[in-house]
């Protein structure tokens, strides 16, 4: 596989005189360090041998309560027993891809989507196919209509604040995306990095939370987003037999995830209200989402779309034809500014006037003066 276009810009996004809006990295000023720290210093504290000592390939038993009982704030049906905890989420569609397909087999997808999981998957064979989209994500028929032409092995979504468009899939749609999935033989990988970090009070249920689809759900989750992405922790939830195959393929492959990470995290979880700890958070987010959207409205070209998000990190950008942005992000390094053209997000039919930027990462005096400096390349 080639390297990611997005990995290659973050290098560049280093540079402090460069203003980026390229990755999805949170506010580390944001972070719960004193929790964590404490976490970490009661585990060493109470068993610091067993968190220095190998621990077991599907995770520690702690955790595995403590995620359970995150995804059943969801409105999964979730027990310990069916969770199987990963270093990250990105290490669950990885060890799915290796589990659960052989070379050839076809994975539905978003188009546009995530594009490490492209990578992912990419890496095993897999053949892709894109499922058309609109404002509300997935399009029902399109994906009934690629079910009967391609006989797929899975969709992968993110029906949550997907990256990179930001849209989040309505309830009415959800419910006819089950739908069409329980009248099929294919699995569901739904990926739910983002949902915690809503703008607003209603919270989507999961797709997998629908009982039609439970024998057939494998549900991502994951701390990096909300708690820190520097400790690797997240989880897949899904069916018993499959998840056993799972931790057979973790096991021969990086053995396990950290046991001192685990053990910190699950007692953090257990002595913290993370959700009353996210609620500034998701409050500074959305104030950097409006300054940046505002600002945008500003200095975009006339012609111009703006997608704007009710939570996650992202927003997503469709300039005029007459643009390439993967031509114009040269023009904004050397104006100062950086941001991800949307390109490579694509399967097929990219669409070359799109672009994605991060609004988590900035103060708002920084987000007005980046877009400031973006509005000069048009």
């Amino acid at each position: 596989m080639p390297p990611s276009p997005i990995r290659e810009l973050f290098k560049i996004a280093h540079d402090p005189a460069i203003i980026s809006f390229a990755g999805g990295h949170p506010d580390e000023k944001l972070f719960d360090v004193e929790g964590l720290k404490a976490a970490y210093t009661h585990v060493f504290d109470t068993q610091g041998g067993r968190a220095m000592q190998y621990g077991v390939t599907d995770g520690e038993w702690e955790l595995r309560q403590a995620a359970a009982q995150r995804i059943r704030g969801t409105g999964i049906s979730a027990e310990a027993s069916n969770v199987l905890i990963t270093s990250g989420s990105q290490q669950g569609i990885s060890l799915l891809a290796h589990t659960l397909f052989n070379p050839g087999d076809v994975l539905l997808c978003e188009n546009p989507t995530f594009m490490s999981a492209l990578q992912a998957f990419g890496m095993h064979g897999i053949e892709f196919v894109a499922i058309d989209t609109d404002e509300g994500g997935l399009v029902p028929e399109a994906l009934e209509a690629a079910i009967q032409y391609y006989r797929p092995k899975a969709l992968y979504t993110i029906p949550t604040f997907q990256n990179p468009t930001g849209i989040t899939m309505p309830a009415s749609r959800r419910e006819q995306i089950a739908q069409v999935l329980s009248e099929s033989d294919m699995w569901l990988i739904e990926d739910d990095p983002y949902s915690e970090l809503r703008f607003t009070e209603e919270r989507m249920q999961p797709i997998s939370a629908d009982p039609r689809v439970a024998d057939r759900a494998f549900y991502l989750g994951s701390l990096s987003k909300v708690l820190s992405p520097g400790v690797r922790i997240g989880w897949i939830h899904g069916p018993d037999e499959i998840l056993e195959r799972v931790t057979v393929t973790k096991q021969g492959t990086v053995i396990q995830s950290s046991t001192i990470d685990q053990l910190a995290v699950a007692h953090y979880l257990e002595t913290t209200n993370l959700d009353k700890k996210l609620e500034p958070v998701r409050e500074t987010y959305r104030q950097r989402m409006r300054t940046q959207v505002d600002a945008l409205n500003q200095v975009l070209p006339a012609g111009s779309y703006i997608a704007e998000p009710s939570g996650g990190m992202f927003v997503w950008v469709y300039l005029p034809e007459r643009y390439d942005t993967s031509e114009l992000v040269y023009k904004a390094i050397d104006a100062g500014v950086i941001f991800v053209p949307g390109a490579p997000f694509y399967m097929e039919n990219p669409n070359h006037q799109s672009m994605r930027l991060t609004f988590v990462s900035a103060e708002p005096d920084v987000i007005e003066e980046g877009v400031r400096r973006l509005g000069t390349i048009f």
